[in-house]
């Protein structure tokens, strides 16, 4: 047991004299990732696709849905006053 503790002192005390030396391991350095824009010829690629009018997409469907979703809001609740299942009180205004 004590060998083994040994050992794995001995162990980082190499790693931390090797790391002061030489920087971080290979598998620990910290790799730069970027998008392709090159060819392996070293040309550059074209651009990519753009999605136009965006915002005008998204105003178009969000619009309708949300005008939709007010509506079943609306008559559910008119059809809850109409049964009795939910009518506010008005001492509940004070």
């Amino acid at each position: 047991m004590a060998t083994l503790v040994a050992n794995l002192a001995r162990a980082r005390v190499l790693l931390a004299r090797n790391i002061a030396e030489r920087g971080l391991p290979a598998a620990r350095q910290a790799v730069p990732v970027r998008t392709k824009i090159t060819n392996a010829a070293g040309a550059l690629l074209p651009e990519p696709y753009n999605i136009r009018f965006g915002l005008a997409k998204v105003l178009l469907v969000s619009t309708p849905f949300l005008y939709l979703g007010a509506w079943i809001s609306k008559e559910g609740a008119e059809f809850l006053e109409e049964n009795d299942i939910f009518v506010p009180d008005d001492d509940d205004d004070d």
